[in-house]
């Protein structure tokens, strides 16, 4: 294996995966208020709200993210203006940015709001009527009975999700975002060897997905150390 092209393009590697880091966490905070906003509509007793969430998720359940990124690009390219910023070496267009953040965001809040669904709904329904004798109103109960016992069903697959969002980040190279698959796409352009920095961008996104999987175990082990208690 040759990684003679390591010392000369190692801030490639370095910007993309900074680029990749914003792009996953912005998707991920956005991502899950979409998610948990369209688990309480699809929970809703108000039924145009429910239709509303279910047309959403199934949507963007239902049809492959590259698609939608290429769709929302197309749609959002014309009315999003922003400039360009250079981070490290690579210069991002955020006019392509934040379309595409926005759409992988859209279809990340439809799975998360089936996983918020699932894990409220796991719930007794005893403890929302315990909440009601203590005169909690319907939300507050939510906020500060349901969802605190509902985030251990909900953490596990949450931690899936976030991994998938970080490996999906590499679909924004389709519509002209530099991160990490693409700093490996100039490197291999660049140096004409075709493979090793390929090689070196998946061990980038396995050490980030290992990472998130470690805190989020971590994490899960916390919340299940309380719930013993």
């Amino acid at each position: 294996m040759n990684f003679s092209f390591l010392p000369q393009y190692l801030p490639y590697f370095l910007s993309g995966t900074v680029v990749t880091l914003i792009i996953s966490i912005v998707t991920i905070i956005l991502g899950t208020l979409i998610g948990v906003c369209m688990a309480l509509m699809k929970l809703s007793k108000v039924t145009p709200l429910r239709w509303l969430a279910n047309i959403y998720i199934e949507v963007f359940r239902g049809t492959p993210m590259l698609i939608q990124v290429l769709i929302g690009f197309g749609l959002l390219q014309g009315i999003v203006s922003a400039p360009t910023v250079t981070i490290g070496v690579l210069a991002i267009d955020f006019g392509r940015l934040i379309p595409g953040m926005l759409v992988l965001s859209l279809n990340s809040g439809a799975y998360v709001a089936e996983i918020v669904r699932a894990g409220i709904t796991a719930v007794d329904y005893g403890q929302s009527e315990a909440a009601g004798s203590l005169g909690l109103r319907p939300m507050q109960a939510m906020r500060y009975v349901i969802l605190p016992q509902a985030l251990r069903n909900i953490l596990p697959p949450m931690g899936n999700e976030f991994i998938i969002l970080i490996k999906d980040s590499s679909l924004l190279s389709t519509i002209g975002i530099y991160e990490l698959l693409s700093s490996a796409q100039i490197v291999v352009s660049d140096s004409f060897i075709p493979l090793e920095p390929l090689y070196v961008a998946a061990g980038i996104y396995f050490i980030l997905t290992f990472i998130m999987s470690r805190v989020l175990n971590l994490w899960e082990k916390k919340l299940g150390k309380g719930y013993h208690r």
